[in-house]
């Protein structure tokens, strides 16, 4: 049984709802207008899949005072697990929610997460050069759009500083010239993960290669950004040798890092059409902006608690 509690400190505020409470009175009813403020939680679930766990669950938080908003399920035939997501409003604590729902987590062996809606993630970004991905996250966190929260950029340049700098995020850099460099910057950032307490750490861009003893700290919560050339075009410039061959796609896809490189499961994918006209820089701004998109989506999708790993694959309620 694993339970996963995630609460704000301070709930974002939901409209109140008004209620009617009617009794006796000595002249007959009497009716008193109630209000309650009502917050609003997301809870994810997983098990193996088996009769009665979306009535026991219902049940739940039927007894939490809960009203399901949204609901979404979906059981694996390739790996006989089941997956579940709700939102639910209710004038509850998040603290009965998640004891309403503790006897059904134990009884299937679900793995649970109990969140707030709308609470922003604490998400650490790793870049090098590049600044595209990283100005679109900045961007959109800025101006309320992504729910996450970024309190650190790391690089191994500082090329990117007066742009975190910009929109007011620490940025803090290491150059990496060798094995012990990197052994340096991959403890520090470790450290920051469990200082800050972050919850999600986002390669825009981060041209280094994350040893496995990151990869497995960091598991389920790292996403990697790369173009869809991969592995037919490696290298430092692949939109030139796109340009090359004439491709008449480009795209890119964002995953879950894993110690197998590049290897991980697929949260999401974007591809548009080119043809020969196209120079390389043309290509290369084309693909750009697909990393970006394909980058922000999966971002997004995470911090709405979106995304559950079915083995190797995702599986995503949007």
């Amino acid at each position: 049984m694993v339970i996963h509690l995630r609460a704000s400190c301070v709930p974002p505020a939901y409209p109140q709802r008004g209620w009617e409470v009617r009794g006796p009175s000595g002249k007959g009813l009497y009716t008193r207008h109630v209000q309650e403020t009502l917050s609003h939680f997301i809870i994810t679930l997983a098990c193996d899949d088996q009769p009665g766990i979306v009535h026991a669950v219902s049940g739940a938080l039927v007894q939490a005072h809960g009203n399901i908003t949204e609901s979404q399920q979906f059981s694996s035939d390739d790996t006989g697990r089941f997956f579940m997501r709700l939102q639910v409003e209710t004038a509850s604590s998040f603290e009965d929610v998640s004891a309403a729902l503790a006897p059904v987590i134990k009884k299937y062996g679900l793995t649970a997460e109990v969140n707030t809606l709308g609470r922003p993630l604490r998400t650490l970004v790793l870049s090098s050069k590049a600044s595209h991905t990283l100005t679109d996250l900045l961007v959109r966190q800025r101006d309320g759009h992504l729910s996450i929260t970024i309190p650190l950029v790391m690089s191994n340049h500082d090329a990117l500083e007066p742009l975190a700098s910009f929109y007011g995020v620490p940025f803090w850099s290491q150059p990496i010239s060798s094995e012990k460099d990197k052994a340096s910057f991959e403890n520090h950032l470790l450290d920051m993960v469990e200082k800050m307490d972050i919850e999600l750490v986002v390669l825009a861009r981060y041209m280094q290669v994350l040893s496995p003893r990151v990869c497995d700290a960091l598991e389920g919560r790292a996403i990697n950004i790369h173009h869809s050339f991969l592995p037919g075009f490696k290298g430092a410039d692949p939109y030139r040798q796109a340009h090359e061959r004439g491709v008449k796609l480009i795209g890119a896809t964002a995953h879950f890092v894993t110690s197998d490189l590049d290897e991980g499961p697929i949260i999401e994918q974007n591809v548009m059409r080119v043809d020969h006209s196209q120079s390389p820089e043309e290509l290369k701004a084309t693909g750009q902006d697909e990393e970006s998109r394909t980058l922000t989506q999966a971002v997004r999708w995470f911090s709405q608690h979106r995304i559950m790993v079915d083995g190797v694959r995702t599986i995503i309620f949007n």
